[in-house]
């Protein structure tokens, strides 16, 4: 029985190596993002597998995309009812599998084959990752914590470069394939690392196990106060629901708002256009009028480092400043690079001479950067963290299967947009990424320095009728009337954060997602419905 303090000395609580351990998961997902464009234009791999076009190019990169769709659909009611880790293990198996053949690929089926079987992996465990994260993080760190698979994705993404750029030279084929050796050996620790590890004391304590959580908190060095407080003393009431039952219930009463809010963050994140930064920078660097090798340069190398080193303070600082806050004003400035650069293309003033091209240069880094810092890291934190706890890991993966969907659109529409019209790719992405920011200043609420039972209660009241109704109050307005009895809510002083508000008790009861109406009812879910 493990004591609540170590037998053994170590640098960090518990809690932060179990998270450290299977964030590997994020860093699986960045190395092979960061590699596969480097792999493909190796001589190397050409000789071995044969030349691709342009077509065949981007259907073999998006390949892992397009398969890690469909299992991020069913991973989460996996994850429900197994357990958080269980879902973890088999998903990054299946991704060494796919490493592995792609490791010792002949032809291009065999690869692509190999690329296939690695994003079913991938779509299992990704999403599942954050959702154990936010789970066992406590209150003060979670918004670090859980932004460390998205940390970790972006040093795989400089990692995997890096390794493809030490093995380039080596004569024979083992120069593409070594990187698929280390994914092989990535997949195996994380495969180990979640063998050893309890699972998550919020999801034993869903299946009424008691004891286990407690047994996990102490294992974890979860501090116990806060646990009592939060999850240990009022337990969830478990649910039993088939696949069907579990996805339908996303979108019932009570549930829809979260669960359309964290579909509608995860996919504009992917449709900001990170992607065509990531995977085509080389082709807007050449737009710009600069030569195949600085662009080969800046886009691989220079700015695989320069998202990693601005992810570290932006992964420190996660719960620092407001969710709310990082995507608005993140918002702002990548919309801001989009239209600055369509602009450019459209009023015909880029050149490769004169100061018009280093604009869009800066303007590319400067997305990117801006991304890693906001977007990239608050996306998944939030998409977890506002999922009540019977239905986290499911709309988190619904949400991720979207993600999927949504990059492989992107990766597949950038090529053939740039084409077709200079400028009208970056008004696209940047009208967007504008419109995302108009629809979360409406409808999200703030969750920082709320425990994850808590920040349920802001789904109780209709977000967007509260958000206009503070925009009007300082012009003496409100957006509907007052109710008699029903007093207006408190208004935060200047630079004071605006929390989350609750509701009196009956609405709270009736709006609950565990209510005593909104239970029987997902009980009895059929097809239905």
């Amino acid at each position: 029985m493990p004591s609540s303090t170590p037998d053994y000395p170590y640098f960090a609580p518990r809690y932060v190596l179990a998270s450290v351990a299977v964030s590997i998961g994020g860093l699986l997902n960045g190395f092979d993002t960061g590699s596969i464009g480097a792999i493909t234009q190796m001589s190397q791999f050409t000789e071995s597998i044969g030349h691709l076009s342009a077509t065949m190019l981007g259907i073999t990169v998006s390949m892992i995309m397009l398969t890690g769709t469909l299992p991020s659909l069913f991973a989460g009611h996996f994850a429900d009812k197994y357990g958080r880790l269980t879902a973890i293990i088999p998903g990054a198996l299946l991704f060494g599998i796919g490493a592995l053949l792609q490791c010792l690929a002949r032809n291009l089926a065999m690869f692509i084959a190999g690329r296939a079987i690695a994003g079913f992996g991938q779509g299992i465990f990704l999403s599942n990752v954050s959702v154990y994260i936010c789970e066992i993080a406590p209150l003060r760190y979670r918004g670090t914590l859980a932004g460390l698979p998205q940390f970790m994705a972006t040093a795989g993404v400089c990692f995997g470069y890096f390794t493809c750029y030490g093995t380039v030279n080596i004569a024979s084929d083992i120069a593409w394939r070594f990187p698929y050796i280390v994914q092989c050996v990535f997949c195996t620790v994380l495969v180990w690392s979640c063998l050893l590890l309890p699972d998550s004391p919020r999801w034993l304590m869903l299946k009424g196990r008691q004891a286990d959580a407690r047994l996990a908190l102490l294992m974890l060095d979860y501090p116990m106060v806060e646990a009592e407080r939060d999850f240990l003393a009022t337990p969830e009431q478990p649910l039993s629901l088939s696949m069907w039952q579990s996805f339908m219930l996303l979108f019932r009463r009570g549930y829809r708002a979260r669960t359309i809010l964290a579909l509608f963050i995860l996919g504009m994140v992917q449709l900001s256009g990170i992607d065509a930064v990531v995977y085509y920078a080389p082709i807007l660097f050449e737009q710009a009028g600069l030569s195949s090798a600085n662009a080969s340069f800046l886009a691989s190398g220079l700015s695989s480092i320069l998202m990693l080193a601005i992810s570290v303070p932006a992964f420190l600082l996660a719960d620092k400043w407001g969710r709310r806050t990082s995507a608005i004003s993140g918002g702002i400035i990548l919309s801001a690079c989009m239209f600055l650069m369509g602009s450019l293309y459209a009023a015909g003033v880029v050149h490769p001479y004169g100061i018009a091209r280093w604009l869009v240069i800066v303007s590319v880094f400067v997305f990117g950067l801006c991304y890693c810092s906001t977007w990239g890291i608050v996306g998944k934190i939030y998409a977890s963290e506002i999922q009540p706890g019977h239905t986290r890991a499911a709309a988190s993966c619904v949400a991720m299967g979207l993600c999927f969907a949504t990059n492989f659109v992107v990766a597949i529409v950038t090529p053939i947009l740039l084409e077709a019209s200079a400028f009208g790719a970056y008004f696209l992405f940047g009208g967007l990424a504008l419109g995302t920011v108009a629809v979360l200043a409406v409808c999200m609420p703030e969750t920082r320095g709320r425990s994850l039972e808590s920040i349920q209660e802001a789904f109780h009241r209709p977000t967007a009728l509260s958000s206009v109704t503070q925009l009007l109050r300082p012009f003496g307005l409100q957006a509907g009337p007052r109710r008699r009895g029903h007093p207006t809510p408190h208004e935060p002083a200047a630079g004071e954060e605006v929390e989350l508000q609750t509701q009196d008790t009956t609405e709270a009861v009736a709006a609950s997602a565990i209510s005593v109406d909104t239970v029987p009812i997902a009980l009895r879910l059929d097809v239905s419905v």
